[in-house]
């Protein structure tokens, strides 16, 4: 789907869906830069939900401060379309998780065989902001969302 396309929240949410994989970023107590690359699944609310260890450094980040950014698409040769984001994560639990469970494991079904790991945990976010860019066209078509949008 080309940026061009996207007019509403119903095409940045197919966006999404066609582009799974994010580059995280978070910050450590100290504030230095954290980021890694991670699946994610979206609901129809905008919440994207990935799985991780709680041990590891995005865990360990979030759980101190809740403010993440992504950076999704551009992963294939020759896409210049990307979408910068950010939000605010948590460690959803109970019926919370077991809703978002189902959006999760509709996209990785395999997904079910890390729930036995131990200290695997689930980080959803909640977008504040967006940046839909495509540079291949010119000049480039930005779209911005901010976090009215996504309600």
């Amino acid at each position: 789907m080309l940026i061009s396309e996207i007019v509403n929240t119903q095409s940045l949410l197919e966006f999404l869906r066609q582009n799974p994989l994010a580059v995280q970023a978070s910050v450590t107590s100290s504030g230095a830069p954290q980021a890694a690359v991670v699946a994610f699944a979206v609901t129809d609310q905008f919440e994207l939900i990935f799985d991780t260890l709680d041990s590891t450094r995005k865990a360990q980040n979030l759980h101190l401060n809740s403010r993440i950014a992504l950076v999704i698409g551009g992963c294939t040769p020759g896409s210049l379309q990307t979408l910068q984001l950010e939000g605010l994560a948590d460690f959803p639990t109970g019926a919370e998780l077991e809703r978002l469970h189902q959006t999760y494991f509709a996209a990785f079904p395999d997904g079910t065989a890390r729930l036995s790991w131990p200290g695997i945990t689930y980080i959803r976010v909640r977008p504040t902001w967006a940046r839909l860019s495509n540079y291949a066209d010119t000049p480039p078509s930005i779209v911005e969302f901010s976090a009215q949008d996504f309600k």
